[in-house]
């Protein structure tokens, strides 16, 4: 999953350009070492929709909220379609939802962390954690409030969570996804 909200661009801070390089060489790592694997790449901002491969150096930024809920519904649901036995989601995201689709509404509040939207976003946490999915989520912002949100979220998952710089990103993401692969073969 890759963050698309406006937020990956703003305050000249680029985190998106680095989330595609990474999500790039991941492909690659998975389709040249790890054959029999699926990867499915999904991005968000106000919905969440799949892309494939040949169009990640070409992902933008839209002008979005971060409906994370809405990114992790179609991961599970993909996920649950699976016959894999190792599943997992991996999340690039400067860590603050802002968005929920109510009905056919959405209910956006990009000032601070709204607990409706919170709330949402930490059931489904949970409700990966009863599917046995882990979810990783590789932050690459620093407020201390989003954070504490991000703990939040991964303490009801059971997943794991790296608070990256924009730099350091990849080499978490490799390291998590060998670490996981190892795991599984034992």
């Amino acid at each position: 999953m890759i963050d698309i909200s406006h937020s990956m661009i703003l305050y000249g801070e680029d985190r998106i350009t680095p989330a595609k390089k990474v999500a790039m060489a991941l492909s690659e790592l998975i389709i040249t070492k790890y054959p029999k694997d699926t990867l499915d790449i999904i991005v968000f901002g106000d919905d969440a929709w799949e892309i494939q491969i040949k169009d990640l150096p070409y992902l933008q930024v839209g002008p979005y909220h971060t409906n994370t809920v809405a990114g992790l519904e179609l991961a599970m649901d993909i996920l649950k379609r699976r016959k894999n036995p190792n599943k997992q989601i991996m999340m690039i995201t400067d860590g603050k939802p802002t968005c929920i689709k109510k009905g056919k509404k959405y209910f956006k509040n990009s000032f601070g962390l709204d607990r409706t939207i919170v709330n949402r976003t930490l059931a489904l946490a949970l409700k990966a954690k009863k599917l046995h999915i882990p979810v990783t989520t590789f932050m690459i912002a620093r407020d201390p409030y989003l954070v504490n949100f991000v703990d939040q979220f991964t303490l009801a998952n059971g997943g794991k969570a790296f608070y990256s710089s924009l730099q350091g990103l990849g080499e978490f993401i490799f390291m998590d996804y060998k670490t996981n692969k190892r795991k599984s073969r034992n």
